[in-house]
């Protein structure tokens, strides 16, 4: 577990998504947009655990940048892909909704609610099959917890024992529609029980914390072949989406969240706890907007895709 890289990740994922709202805003940005900020500590936590030389990859949703970050994705081609270049990773025809790069580990965002979940089975189906030992990971969020494909999905990789995890991302509102108002139970996690599955409820907006039971979890359904369903709690600093009114929720409601901010807790934990220097979590800071402006750089000056590329990759 290596601290410093946990921080670093985090900040990426944070000052990426400040950048591309700022892109949005300047209508430079192709479709719709949602951002991550507030989440960080599960995208970093989670895939941190994952171990893409043995196979393990994840399926995302709409909200899905900090995954592929987390993932170790590259910045430069995302970037271009949310400008719809075509050298972005998806070519500029995926956009922000549907990140996809299987050579880090990356089967899809999805910008179908729930619609990541029954593929991440599919992962797991064909590695067992393969006579592998790769686990697959799929994220989604409270308002997907309410999809039937979410209990279809646990209740195949139950019977056919799959080395799934199931994280849902708990960020306590579904679009506008609060969470305490549609789960039943008060929880994702207690939900997994009628499918002879786990449950683990977390921290989100802890990043050791996530990535430890990640780990537990990670290398657990890698040994015994069972799928565990984990639950973040978590908040979205943002709106649903870029223009969202959130009159929903009050500002004094994202106030409170945003005093748990899982960067700035780190950040302080990082020098008072583990005792590091200021300077490093400056060097650290510097590097990364360097990055990310290089990212916008490279986005920017990044050709369209040519007229005849509308007929690729087109499936029937």
């Amino acid at each position: 577990m290596d601290k410093l890289i946990f921080y670093e990740k985090m900040l990426k994922i944070r000052n990426f998504e400040l950048k591309a709202l700022e892109l949005y805003s300047k209508n430079l940005i192709r479709g719709s947009m949602h951002s991550y900020i507030g989440e960080e500590a599960i995208a970093v936590g989670v895939c941190s655990a994952l171990e893409i030389k043995k196979g393990d990859g994840i399926t995302s949703n709409h909200r899905g940048h900090g995954h592929y970050l987390a993932m170790g994705g590259d910045l430069n081609l995302m970037m271009a892909e949310l400008l719809g270049k075509f050298n972005g990773c998806c070519k500029g025809k995926g956009g922000s909704m549907h990140i996809a790069d299987i050579d880090v580990g990356i089967y899809g965002a999805n910008g179908i609610v729930g619609g990541g979940i029954p593929i991440a089975c599919g992962l797991s189906l064909a590695s067992t099959l393969k006579g592998k030992d790769s686990v697959s990971a799929t994220f989604f969020g409270d308002g997907a917890s309410n999809q039937g494909v979410l209990y279809e999905s646990l209740n195949m990789a139950s019977i056919w024992n799959l080395p799934v995890i199931f994280i849902c991302e708990n960020n306590k509102y579904a679009q506008t529609t609060p969470a305490s108002q549609t789960l039943a139970g008060g929880s994702v996690a207690g939900r997994s029980n009628g499918f002879n599955i786990k449950g683990i409820k977390v921290d989100g907006m802890d990043i050791e914390k996530v990535y430890e039971v990640a780990k537990n979890a990670i290398d657990k359904t890698r040994v015994e072949k069972r799928p565990i369903l984990i639950e973040a709690e978590t908040y979205r600093f943002k709106g649903h989406w870029q223009g969202d009114p959130e009159m929903y929720r009050s500002k004094e409601e994202v106030n409170d969240w945003m005093k748990r901010d899982p960067i700035k807790i780190y950040e302080n934990e990082l020098i008072k706890k583990y005792n590091i220097d200021l300077k490093v979590i400056e060097n650290i800071k510097k590097k990364v907007e360097k990055e990310i402006l290089d990212a916008e750089e490279f986005a920017m000056s990044s050709p369209e895709p040519p007229e005849d590329s509308l007929y690729e990759d087109i499936y029937s």
